[in-house]
C-alpha cells in the first residue's frame, strides 16, 4: 500500500487540489445565487432568459 501511494504521489496532490478548487467554485457559486447575482455577466435588459433568471 505505502508503494503504491509513493508511487502515485503526485497524481493524488493535484487531484485533491483540483477538488478542492471545484468546491470552493460550487460554493462561491450556491452563494452568488442565494444573493440574486447573476452568473452571466451580461445585463438582464436585452436577455431573452430575463424572466427565469431574476424574480424581480
Amino acid at each position: 500500500m505505502l508503494e503504491w501511494l509513493s508511487a502515485n504521489l503526485g497524481t493524488i496532490i493535484v487531484s485533491v487540489i483540483l477538488v478542492l478548487v471545484l468546491a470552493l467554485i460550487v460554493v462561491k457559486m450556491v452563494k452568488d445565487k442565494r444573493k440574486g447575482k447573476s452568473s452571466c455577466g451580461c445585463g438582464c435588459a436585452g436577455c431573452a432568459m430575463r424572466g427565469n433568471c431574476h424574480r424581480s
